[in-house]
Parts: structure tokens; C-alpha cells; sequence
């Protein structure tokens, strides 16, 4: 998922883009003070005299200059906060505002790396250029459809027709979307293929990045190999760095198709891993998979398995094979 020089080139002029937007919003905020409050433009004046003043009698050898500047600019500033207030406004009405606090909307943080915003912006960039942005037009909670579902057949599992369980199933997946921020969480979907596992996790990433959350979708297949290449190459692609780091960092983690990789300890110990990091670090994943619980438990060992069991919401899905009735 690296990004080419015009894409990073894009992300870059939407951070300047939005940098002028700021200045713009300050330059009104601040025009719009002078007019009601124009004592607060002969303060702003004041206190630019008088670092000039200060300044020259600091050259000059004058050592408590710097010191009487500092005084008087809290005097001034105070007096400003003051007039704001009596107008109703904020303290920092005037000042600069971002849409990145970390960042300050330069994409960059002051140690030079780049922000989790950017990593946001380049997961959604490479995204509405992936195949995956036309997969999630099709398969989202707008194109959800209960007529592939039996509505006659009570499933004994659940004590209901397919259809009115995958009502449930859909009201759960919604409201894990819109209570993301406040809540977070995971999911284990489980079920045999065709019952639906892959869309409602399509649902859910849909309504995430629609809403600026970074979302990285692995099949199981492809995670164990970034995780792979990372470990055992010695030179690994700049773009399957970022990826593996992409792992740990994004809002939510989906881990499709679990059980259908070649499993091996390598495997189980990375998986642990993965489960047990973005846990501690209070990030968000969903694993789908056609195995059993105790399958599961089998193929991953009782540690893997107890991990998420004990902090997964697990939603077993039923019923037949959808594909087979579109």
C-alpha cells in the first residue's frame, strides 16, 4: 500500500488546501473582532510596538528589556481576553484553529514522521483507487437485503427464522459502526461459506471509512504474509513496511477468511500477537472465519481462543448458502 509520488503529491496539496482555509477562517475571526472591538486591534498593535522597543533596548545592552516585554505582553493579552469576554467570546476566538491538533494540518508531526491523520488520508486515498471502493458501493447497510434469507424454517440455534436473526444480526453490525468512537470493540463472525460473514463486514467498513476512520482489510492469507516478509526478509518492500505498521495503527483491523491460510506455529503465535496488541492498545478488530469455535480452538490453540472469546462479541451466522440464491 505504498504511495506513489502523485498520491502522495495529492494528500500534500489537501493539507495546504486546508492550511489556506485555516489562515482564511483566522483572517475573518480576526476582522470581524477589529470591527466590533476595535480597542482589541490598538492592543494587537501595542503589543507589536512594543517588542520592537524592547527588542532595541535589549541590542543596546538593556538585560530587563526581555523581562519587562514578557510583563507587559501579559498585561495586553489579558486585557484583550477581557474585552473577548465581554462580547461573548472565547479566549482563543482569534487564534489559529486545525483540523489536526498533532499536526497542525502538515501532515507531518515535529519529530518528522508522519501523523496518524496522514496514515488516515493515505488508507482512504488507496482505497477509492482499490477495487475494494467499487466491492463496497455494492455491499454496504444501504444494499443489505433480508430476501436471501429463509423466513418460513425456525433455525433451532437461535429459536427463529434466519431472517429475523439476521434483523438482529444487521441492528448489532449498525450500531458497532455509529457507537465506534464511544464504544470500539470486536467482532468474531462465524458460519459456514455464503452466510453473509464477508458483506456484513463490508457493511461495517463502509459506514468507518465513510466517517474517516482508517480501515485495513486483510484476508487471513494476506495478513500472516506481511507479517512474514517482516520477520524473515531482510530487505522488505517500503510498501509491506508500511503495511505492517498500517496493522497496529489503523481505527479498525479485518482479518477475513481466518482458517483458510496454511496454519503452522508461526501462524498462531502471530495471531496471538495481533489479537492480543491492538487489544492492549484499545483498537478495534473484526475476524470472520468458517471454523467452529472449537475448531478454532484446534487450529490456533486454547490461548488464541480464550483471547478473543473473552473480549470478542461473537456472531454466529446461519442459514444457506447466499450466493446460491442471487
Amino acid at each position: 500500500m505504498a504511495l506513489s509520488n502523485s498520491q502522495y503529491q495529492e494528500i500534500m496539496r489537501d493539507y495546504q488546501a486546508q492550511q489556506l482555509r485555516n489562515k482564511h477562517e483566522q483572517d475573518e475571526r480576526i476582522r470581524e473582532i477589529y470591527e466590533r472591538l476595535p480597542a482589541v486591534r490598538e492592543i494587537d498593535q501595542a503589543v507589536s510596538t512594543r517588542a520592537v522597543l524592547r527588542a532595541k533596548e535589549l541590542l543596546n545592552g538593556k538585560r530587563e528589556a526581555l523581562e519587562e516585554l514578557r510583563e507587559e505582553i501579559a498585561d495586553l493579552r489579558e486585557q484583550k481576553k477581557v474585552l473577548l469576554a465581554s462580547k461573548g467570546y472565547p479566549a482563543d476566538y482569534m487564534e489559529m484553529r486545525y483540523r489536526c491538533l498533532d499536526c497542525q494540518d502538515t501532515g507531518y508531526t515535529k519529530e518528522d514522521k508522519k501523523c496518524h491523520c496522514f496514515r488516515q488520508a493515505q488508507i482512504r486515498l488507496l482505497y477509492a483507487q482499490s477495487n475494494l471502493e467499487e466491492i463496497l458501493k455494492r455491499e454496504n447497510f444501504d444494499t443489505f437485503s433480508y430476501e436471501y434469507f429463509d423466513q418460513e424454517q425456525v433455525e433451532p440455534a437461535v429459536g427463529m427464522t434466519v431472517a429475523a436473526y439476521m434483523k438482529q444480526v444487521y441492528r448489532w453490525c449498525m450500531e458497532f459502526a455509529i457507537e465506534f468512537d464511544e464504544k470500539g470493540g470486536n467482532l468474531l463472525f462465524t458460519g459456514a461459506t455464503g452466510r453473509g460473514k464477508t458483506f456484513l463486514t463490508n457493511c461495517i467498513a463502509k459506514k468507518l471509512i465513510d466517517s474517516y476512520h482508517s480501515v485495513i482489510y486483510l484476508s487471513a492469507h494476506d495478513l500472516f504474509d506481511v507479517f512474514s516478509k517482516n520477520r524473515f526478509e531482510y530487505q522488505t518492500e517500503e510498501g509491506m513496511k508500511e503495511m505492517h505498521q498500517f496493522i497496529w495503527d489503523c481505527d479498525l483491523l479485518i482479518i477475513d477468511d481466518l482458517g483458510t491460510e496454511l496454519n503452522n506455529s508461526f501462524t498462531s503465535s502471530q495471531l496471538f500477537f495481533c489479537v492480543n496488541q491492538r487489544l492492549l492498545s484499545g483498537r478495534s478488530t473484526i475476524i470472520s472465519t468458517n471454523l467452529s469455535l472449537d475448531r478454532l480452538r484446534d487450529e490456533y490453540t486454547d490461548r488464541v481462543t480464550s483471547r478473543i472469546m473473552s473480549s470478542y462479541t461473537i456472531i454466529p451466522l446461519y442459514g444457506g448458502d447466499i450466493r446460491l440464491r442471487l
